[in-house]
């Protein structure tokens, strides 16, 4: 009888992957550490996956499907803020490869629905467009994911935990609710670029601005030293 294909392998492959990434970053996330983590052969693992990148590419869409489910289920910003808390607390290893290199390719091209999500939510109290919001909803974003990874890489758990989870919700509902006083109006240094777009997908732009100013600096050098030559 012709062997029966296993419909949790891919699951058991990125649950392995995860965890080898946990232990060593990267580095240790080869194909043959996989196959033997998730206890199948290497030539079956490429079956699947075509490298390393394909397999971290599957982990973070999973992950990024899996929190958006949990917080389509809230009904506020806050709920959600500490439904992502929890659900990084739940699932630590699979959150820590979500977010490395989160702004660089191929993860910066991808949608980002829990961002974009929590930025409609903004968007919906405060008044005006989401993208509007882009940069306070990063502020908010990078409060509950420093949380959550002091958090996770402090081995934090029973009433410490819930006494982290309900400081960062209270710093979010101070922010939010000074932005909706001064109706988004409060920030420092420049304006936000309209062409620095997150979150969605082939529209995401991050670094057009910076390396706009390399090229220009660059070329300022070039000819500074061409003076001299001269």
């Amino acid at each position: 009888m012709p062997r029966q294909a296993d419909p949790q392998l891919e699951q058991r492959i990125l649950d392995a992957a995860c965890r080898l990434w946990s232990r060593g970053g990267e580095k240790s996330l080869t194909m043959r550490a996989v196959a033997k983590a998730a206890g199948t052969t290497t030539p079956t693992v490429y079956e699947r996956y075509r490298d390393r990148g394909d397999i971290l590419r599957a982990l973070r869409i999973q992950t990024r499907v899996e929190l958006f489910s949990s917080l389509t289920r809230t009904r506020s910003l806050t709920q959600a803020c500490q439904r992502y808390l929890e659900y990084a607390l739940a699932h630590p290893h699979a959150y820590e490869v979500l977010f490395d290199g989160f702004a660089e390719p191929p993860s910066l091209y991808e949608p980002w629905p829990s961002f974009n999500l929590m930025r409609l939510r903004l968007a919906q109290r405060i008044g005006g467009a989401p993208r509007k919001h882009t940069r306070l909803m990063l502020s908010l974003w990078s409060l509950m994911h420093g949380t959550a990874m002091l958090m996770i890489r402090g081995g934090v758990s029973g009433v410490l935990s819930r006494q982290m989870t309900h400081a960062c919700l209270d710093a979010l509902e101070a922010i939010v609710g000074e932005a909706k006083r001064s109706k988004g109006k409060v920030f420092s240094g420049p304006k936000w670029p309209s062409g620095l777009i997150l979150g969605e997908a082939t529209r995401s732009k991050v670094h057009l601005k910076a390396g706009t100013a390399r090229t220009k600096s660059s070329k300022r050098r070039r000819l500074s030293k061409g003076r001299t030559a001269a």
